[in-house]
């Protein structure tokens, strides 16, 4: 090592938490139907694979994306349950809202995490820093039925370090002058931000844990790699370079939509289908901030993992899917073979900025003019109605089709039961409990 000092902190010049849900998506599961709780339960049932497993299912060996043939080889009594995102929003929103009643420097990192900013509370909280951590992941686990695991340090990649140092269920604070004794031991790819490759890069120079790294010279730092890693390497030595993102998200550079379906099909009407519904849900977040696409990239994934994609560019930009399925009709063959079996198809716009009517030579606004007007009112009917209400006729088999059949076709338990008021496209925000009452 080069013998860069870290950064001497004797506490906490700012109080960053991290808190990340235990196995968020099993475990809202197993909350909401106690009968559930101590089993290997394990969600995706839809996708046949693992999306989410409980520690009573990694204890046995299961993994995330692991095939569910292979699960029920290892862990027969196996509780697999499709994935039901709706209540998994609908919790996280609660998680969010109990940690914002100690701050509201709250940053949504994920559906199942996020960082917060208590600095300044001891005073007014009559607590410590540590305490103040430890009341909101009390309130957590008690009011959301489940565990989540809690960081605390004077920045968010270290904060990020103290949440998995436990887990699950922990509590780990890591002042200033503990910084050392964390990252002597841990590996350099499991510190958040360097990812296999930077990892195998920095392996090159003998730099094997996140100390090491820590301890090169900044002049070394700053030849060597790119910003991003400079930064992290500040916030390794104590300072905090990464502020917290508090404000909702109202920007892209690109929006990405992706379904996939079971049983694979080489029906083409049926792929085809697939992808407009996904052109159609993209262009709907796309006309939400405003934005529009001048680029687009679509793809089919095959039943052995294959991918087939085209990239094609538009003369200006749009948000009204009508315009993009008609291109993409005209080159679909190019990718797709009728003796082929697919199970996913996905959109990616990009190039994004946004969305000006523009008057022409060629009368060509007075038509998007009208298709602006058309999707306003499309737009209306779903915040009235609920989402694809009205849907084009290109995406009919996506809609009227199940996406998952035969034994992957089985509804959450949120959606076999409607309360009053709702319809299958429009619901009510709450999490349905499931679990029988004694």
């Amino acid at each position: 090592m080069n013998g860069a000092p870290l950064l001497s902190i004797r506490s906490f010049p700012r109080a960053i938490i991290h808190i990340d849900g235990d196995a968020f998506f099993a475990s809202c599961e197993q909350s909401r139907n106690p009968a559930l709780r101590g089993k290997p339960v394990i969600t995706g049932a839809e996708r046949g694979i693992a999306s989410s497993m409980s520690y009573e299912a990694k204890a046995k060996g299961v993994t995330r994306a692991m095939r569910l043939s292979e699960i029920k080889k290892i862990c027969p009594d196996a509780v697999i349950l499709p994935s039901d995102y709706e209540t998994y929003s609908l919790l996280s929103r609660r998680f969010f809202n109990i940690v914002r009643r100690y701050t509201s420097e709250v940053d949504e990192y994920g559906i199942d995490e996020c960082f917060a900013d208590i600095t300044g509370l001891q005073r007014p909280m009559h607590m410590d820093y540590e305490r103040i951590a430890e009341k909101i992941k009390s309130d957590l686990d008690k009011e959301l039925g489940f565990t989540f695991s809690v960081g605390l340090a004077p920045n968010k990649s270290l904060a990020k370090i103290g949440s998995k140092w436990k887990k699950p269920s922990g509590l780990t604070a890591i002042p200033g002058r503990d910084i050392q004794k964390y990252l002597q031991t841990l590996p350099i790819e499991k510190v958040w931000g360097i990812g296999p490759q930077t990892s195998a890069y920095l392996k090159k120079y003998n730099i094997n844990t996140a100390l090491q790294f820590a301890c090169q010279k900044e002049s070394w730092v700053k030849n060597y790699l790119s910003k991003p890693f400079y930064e992290i390497w500040q916030e390794l030595n104590g300072h905090f370079v990464f502020p917290l993102q508090l404000e909702a998200k109202t920007d892209y550079a690109s929006i990405q939509k992706v379904r996939t379906f079971t049983p694979p099909s080489k029906d083409r009407s049926f792929v085809f289908a697939q992808l407009s519904k996904n052109i159609e849900n993209a262009c709907i977040k796309a006309r939400r901030y405003n934005l529009a696409a001048e680029e687009f990239y679509i793809f089919l994934k095959t039943q052995d993992f294959h991918y087939y994609g085209l990239n094609l560019k538009l003369n200006r930009k749009t948000n009204i899917p009508v315009e993009i399925i008609t291109a993409v009709e005209k080159i679909f063959d190019n990718i797709y073979s009728p003796q082929t079996l697919y199970r996913a198809t996905g959109v990616t716009l990009s190039k994004l900025g946004p969305h000006v009517l523009q008057p022409d030579l060629f009368g060509s606004f007075i038509k998007i003019e009208k298709f602006q007007k058309i999707y306003s009112g499309v737009d209306a009917a779903a915040e009235k109605h609920g989402k694809h209400t009205l849907f084009l006729g290109s995406s009919f088999k996506a809609h009227v089709l199940p996406q998952h059949a035969a034994d992957r076709g089985d509804q959450t338990a949120r959606k076999k039961i409607l309360l009053k008021g709702e319809t299958v496209r429009k619901r009510l925000n709450i999490p349905m409990f499931t679990g029988s009452v004694k």
